[in-house]
């Protein structure tokens, strides 16, 4: 048997072959997964995205399929129109993709933080109030002292968590309003 291409091949020529099928499969993949978080963002931000209005249309029907292995194979159809435009049509969807989902790991921690705080302030007694009456001396101690105690009482009685809630948003508001003072 011959080869499919018989000329005699020079040292520095090298064969393109193109990208190999589990490349392909990894861009197929990707493409899957930005459909997907296309198809579940709400509507009104689709136009600031600069989509093609061929993908705006087919957002709009795959979000209409609601029967689930009906809407997996409309994704998968939307995922095949988003490949024939190629990565260049989405980069600017991407960027807005990925923005959100660092500004909501920075809003997930800053909650994180908020929280510690307010265990810290239910734990820690009389020091960690102490603490925050130092950094924010203008606050109604006695207010707070109460909400501290009715808090840890919510939770040992395992009543509605009415103060717990009133304590958390005290200390985000307190958070608020320093990082406006220091911008």
């Amino acid at each position: 048997m011959k080869p499919y291409d018989d000329r005699p091949k020079k040292d520095d020529e090298e064969e393109d072959f193109g990208p190999s099928r589990s490349e392909l499969r990894r861009n197929a993949l990707d493409m899957l997964k930005l459909a997907k978080q296309l198809v579940e963002l709400p509507p009104s931000r689709i136009p600031k995205l600069k989509l093609p209005e061929d993908i705006v249309d087919e957002i709009g029907r795959t979000r209409k399929v609601t029967a689930h292995i009906a809407h997996k194979r409309q994704l998968a159809f939307l995922a095949k129109q988003m490949r024939r435009h190629g990565d260049e049509a989405f980069t600017d969807a991407r960027a807005a993709l990925g923005e959100d989902r660092d500004r909501q790991r920075q809003e997930a921690a800053h909650m994180h933080r908020l929280e510690a705080r307010r265990e810290k302030l239910m734990e820690g007694g009389d020091v960690a109030l102490g603490e925050l009456f130092d950094e924010y001396p203008h606050l109604d101690r006695q207010h707070l002292r109460s909400l501290v105690r009715q808090a840890k009482a919510e939770r040992e009685a395992s009543k509605p968590l009415h103060a717990f809630r009133e304590l958390y948003r005290i200390i985000k508001e307190l958070e608020a309003g320093s990082s406006e003072d220091e911008a």
